[in-house]
């Protein structure tokens, strides 16, 4: 009866759901799957997002390809057919699937016509429940994974790693707090228990969210409680703790990039303060501003860099905002004053109240045309589904509009307060020490070949 009414329920009000992408019928299976349903404005078509809550963060450093081994397992068949019969049948549905291994989470997204949408689900349904895992598919799958994250994992590239020297700027400091594995983790030593063991604490109905978007077919709630209703949920195994700073990290370093070149990159990282209300929307203007700052005063007034920016990341526990700069080796010492002065304005000064009014206003209204068609709809949902409360997403243009100049002056103050850490990413040598270090060896050689001719005359 409740999977009936919530029928009619998406029947009638299929029009205005779509008219506020906010809203959403979300509800719980008795096993603890949690599925999201929203009508789209595309006909004849779904997204379908199916998210397990279990990510690269769940392990440990050793063992953090877990989850992405066992995400390309589950691909490699159900039957005889093995991966390519697998992949038939999708493409017989009119569907095409690919899946993500994140740091948070592992998820299934799946574009199909809507006519089809149960036929892809039970072939999502088999591949989660039917999947055999034996050795010739994991040794398969070690092979891509190994590709997928740059090849084999040389004993140099590890040597390097261990030196500090084969990370970019922000990996590399990531790894100098300890918020970073210092190591490419491997697959080579990754068993067949530990696979099934991932699979059987975290692949269960009470750890994951189904998403749906699209021409929703009036009987998918109904069949959603017959078929992965039928999933036997597991108490939650329990989350590793985000790793925060755990050491010091030199404020300034240089980073080979390369052999040789005229160009370099500066970075100037500034681990942001955690804040009470709003971080994230006061953050991104910040960003924001931070964005304009960096063009006015590098590119417009200096005609130092054409493309300066800022960046926002997360190591572990901790989020990073960074200001950077593509830059001529040469001009290094006059950019990194302007970044000096810069910051030593705003934190005299404060934001420019027009500015920032006029950035806000851009970032909000931005929000009307940010989301577009089910897919990313789909998307977007599974990105914010820690906003989602009471059938409602969070609107973030409301949230973008109340911070105030006041809270952004605040967490500009307390982020650029810090010294932050300076990294500088160029090649080993310039074009000028490159051709004074080939003129010296051209002299070394002419002056051996000279004293060669001397000795000799003397014998």
């Amino acid at each position: 009866m409740r999977c009936l009414l919530f029928a009619f329920l998406l029947l009638g009000s299929a029009h205005s759901f779509a008219l506020d992408r906010f809203q959403v019928e979300g509800y719980m299976l008795p096993n603890g799957l949690q599925v999201l349903l929203k009508p789209g404005g595309e006909r004849g078509h779904v997204a379908i997002r199916l998210v397990v809550g279990v990510g690269l963060d769940d392990f440990s450093c050793a063992d953090k390809e877990l989850p992405h081994l066992l995400e390309h397992l589950l691909f490699s068949g159900i039957d005889a057919s093995g991966e390519g019969g697998l992949e038939e049948r999708v493409q017989a549905l009119g569907g095409e699937w690919n899946a993500y291994t994140s740091n948070a989470d592992t998820t299934f997204v799946i574009e199909a016509p809507a006519k089809n949408q149960r036929k892809v689900l039970d072939l999502l349904l088999a591949l989660l429940t039917r999947t055999e895992i034996d050795n010739t598919a994991i040794s398969a799958a070690k092979q891509v994974v190994e590709r997928e994250d740059g090849g084999h994992y040389s004993h140099l590239q590890r040597w390097l790693d261990r030196q500090d020297l084969g990370h970019k700027a922000s990996n590399q400091l990531a790894v100098e707090l300890g918020l970073k594995c210092a190591e490419r983790a491997e697959v080579d030593h990754l068993t067949r228990e530990q696979l099934e063991k991932v699979r059987k604490n975290w692949y269960v109905p009470n750890n994951m969210t189904l998403i749906v978007v699209g021409e929703l077919d009036r009987l998918l709630p109904a069949y959603l409680e017959r078929t992965y209703g039928e999933l036997d949920p597991k108490d939650p195994t329990e989350h590793l703790p985000l790793p925060d700073i755990q050491s010091k990290a030199a404020p300034q370093r240089d980073l080979i990039l390369g052999w040789v070149g005229g160009g370099a990159k500066l970075h100037w990282l500034f681990p942001e303060p955690v804040l009470a209300n709003q971080h994230d929307e006061t953050f991104d203007l910040l960003k924001d501003y931070l964005d304009w700052a960096l063009y006015r005063q590098l590119r417009l007034e200096h005609g130092l860099s054409y493309g300066p920016w800022s960046e926002r990341e997360v190591f572990g526990g901790v989020g990073f905002l960074s200001l950077s700069a593509d830059l001529e080796r040469d001009d290094l010492p006059q950019a990194e004053q302007v970044l000096n002065d810069m910051k030593a304005n705003l934190l005299k000064d404060g934001l420019d109240p027009a500015t920032f009014a006029r950035l806000q206003q851009a970032a909000v209204a931005r929000q009307a045309w940010a989301v577009q068609g089910d897919s990313a709809l789909a998307d977007y949902y599974w990105s914010a589904l820690g906003d989602y409360d009471n059938g409602r997403f969070a609107d973030p243009a409301k949230r973008l509009q109340a911070v105030s100049l006041e809270q952004a002056n605040q967490a500009m103050r307390q982020l650029l307060n810090q010294p932050g850490y300076l990294r500088i990413e160029k090649p080993l040598l310039s074009y000028d020490a490159l051709s004074w270090l080939g003129a010296g060896l051209l002299g070394l050689i002419a002056l051996a070949a000279l004293g060669w001719r001397v000795h000799r005359k003397k014998q």
